[in-house]
């Protein structure tokens, strides 16, 4: 899955909880105005249940249920992106702009997407990682 698209997801999930859950959702509308208009009215109505679904989550410590709802909506999303892959910019900047700044900062850090690639070839190593990392050789 492109990570663009996990981030978005868990991120989109994660507003819902906030104060600014109704920006989250008109960024989330809006992507689906632009690629699939005739699902957009439904689309907003589903973010609403499932923001009740979040805050229950929630309130119930039920972060496997927040989980799933968040792999939910990453499907979803990347199911739009291949409608239209020219979406990807505005999906980026909906993270940037919209999702990501109302997150509290913890969750910010947890949602950053990170993509990393090496390639090692004859007797090279390639060390990575997303956080601290300790090797020790001998």
């Amino acid at each position: 899955m492109d990570p663009i698209v996990l981030a978005a997801g868990t991120a989109l999930v994660t507003a819902m909880a906030t104060d600014a859950w109704q920006s989250a959702r008109d960024g989330a509308v809006a992507l689906w105005r632009k690629v699939r208009p005739e699902q957009a009215e439904f689309v907003e109505a589903e973010l609403v249940e499932v923001r009740e679904q979040v805050l229950e989550a929630r309130r119930d410590g039920d972060a496997d249920t927040e989980q799933a709802l968040a792999g939910s909506w990453q499907v979803r999303l990347q199911q739009l992106l291949r409608a239209d892959p020219s979406l990807a910019g505005e999906l980026q900047r909906v993270l940037d702009e919209v999702l990501t700044p109302a997150l509290e900062p913890a969750d910010q850090e947890r949602i950053g997407s990170l993509v990393m690639k090496a390639k090692a070839s004859g007797h090279g190593r390639v060390y990575q990682a997303g956080h601290d990392q300790t090797i020790h050789e001998r």
